[in-house]
């Protein structure tokens, strides 16, 4: 056995075991902690809420085994168990070696997962969710999404593959800055037209229509500094009955986006408190920073690759015997996360140091007392758990969970605007 193959199988076996024993610490967290409701949330939060929280949590957390444990196997199965050569050798039947066999060789694999991804998906709305009162899809619309985001895919993903395969392919050994450059330019593009092109084909999008509450969020917007292109209202009740709130785009694209199912839930004071939390991402520059993250990350993650790609162990470690510059990138994305998996923590600290950072700022431009009153209202109504077992929130949680982000807000002297 190679010493690759042995590296690899190592991180893999280890990323996986990881993952379970969170799940299963997880689990037993949280049903140890079911039958109280953490004493800061009594008088908010009554026991069946806890109750449905709490087995909400778990059923997510069970699916998650089962990915985990289904994931790796797929892993093994493409690499050792000759799956990804096979694809090859299916499209090495139709185009000669190139930019057109490697394009058609990532298309072959990305309809495989997606196919092998489907019931996972399947199970989550029509299992879980609708089990506990959040889905409002009909099968129909399920499909016509999965059609939707597979067409949208392909019109993206396609030229992108191809664009990027033929600079790994005829602009030498400088590619990977190439590429690189390529992808920013890509992402920024997306960003530019997500909300005007994107995201209305998937949900319906009107300029709200509450004069009050427009009212209340451009004094917000005006006392921040803050100017948007629009305030529109999704029909996120068409498919989930979650609530959220967004912003979308950038410069003069920038637009704020309020679930319907969140105006409904929260009053007005509520909604200018959540909406301020999210100014706060804006103003302190937190979008911008994960944005630089990620491009410096992918940047180095790009140069490695061209280091491996000539690398012959790269491929046969992992029992594939036709290199090529889309086995390479194929490769590459099975690989990397398996190394990086344990540095998952670093990320979601540093999530949650910009949610509480967004707090901070909040309660300088709204009431404290409304933004607590809305966070613990969508807990509640997401049926948030209470409980999380800590290490599995610090390794995974992007945003901290309710009792530590409620204990930080109240000691923070911020303003009370007039109900």
């Amino acid at each position: 056995m190679q010493t690759f193959t042995v590296i690899f199988l190592t991180a893999l076996a280890l990323a996986t075991a990881t993952k379970l024993w969170l799940g299963a610490r997880h689990l037993r967290h949280v049903r140890r902690h079911r039958e109280r409701v953490p004493a800061e949330f009594e008088s908010e939060v009554g026991l069946d809420a806890h109750h449905r929280a709490a087995d909400y949590s778990c059923a997510k957390t069970r699916l998650a085994l089962i990915s985990a444990g289904f994931e790796c196997a797929v892993i093994l199965i493409l690499t050792f168990g000759g799956g990804l050569q096979l694809l090859h050798d299916v499209t090495a039947l139709w185009f000669a070696p190139g930019v057109a066999r490697g394009v058609a060789l990532m298309v072959l694999l990305a309809a495989a997962m997606a196919v092998i991804d489907l019931p996972f998906g399947w199970y989550r709305a029509f299992g879980i969710e609708q089990r506990f009162g959040f889905n409002k899809m009909t099968p129909a619309l399920f499909i016509a999404d999965a059609l939707k985001h597979a067409a949208l895919a392909a019109a993206l993903g396609i030229p992108l593959a191809a664009c990027i395969l033929w600079v790994m392919e005829k602009t030498g050994g400088a590619w990977w800055l190439y590429a690189w450059l390529i992808w920013v330019a890509f992402n920024l593009l997306i960003l530019a037209v997500y909300p005007t092109w994107i995201a209305p084909l998937f949900n319906k999008f009107l300029p709200l229509d509450d004069p009050q509450l427009k009212e209340r969020i451009e004094r917000l917007l005006e006392k921040c500094g803050f100017r948007v292109q629009g305030l529109m209202v999704m029909d996120g009740s068409r498919r989930s009955s979650h609530g959220n709130a967004y912003f979308t785009g950038f410069g003069k694209t920038k637009r704020i986006v309020f679930f319907d199912t969140l105006l409904a839930r929260l009053a007005p004071p509520e909604i200018e408190a959540v909406l301020a939390h999210e100014l706060g991402h804006f103003k302190l520059k937190h979008v911008a920073k994960r944005m630089a993250w990620i491009f410096g990350a992918s940047l180095a993650f790009l140069w490695l690759l061209a280091q491996l790609m000539s690398q012959h162990w790269f491929y046969s470690g992992l029992n594939v015997q036709s290199p090529s510059t889309a086995m390479a990138l194929i490769l590459f994305f099975i690989v990397v996360p398996q190394f990086i998996f344990l540095l998952q923590p670093v990320t979601s600290f540093y999530s949650r140091k910009h949610e509480f950072e967004a707090d901070n700022y909040a309660v300088r431009h709204a009431s404290r007392v409304d933004l607590i009153s809305a966070l613990v209202k969508l807990y509640k109504d997401n049926a948030a758990t209470l409980t999380p077992d800590p290490l599995h929130s610090a390794f995974y949680d992007t945003h901290p969970p309710a009792p530590l982000r409620i204990a930080r807000l109240k000691p923070i002297a911020g303003h009370q605007s007039p109900h």
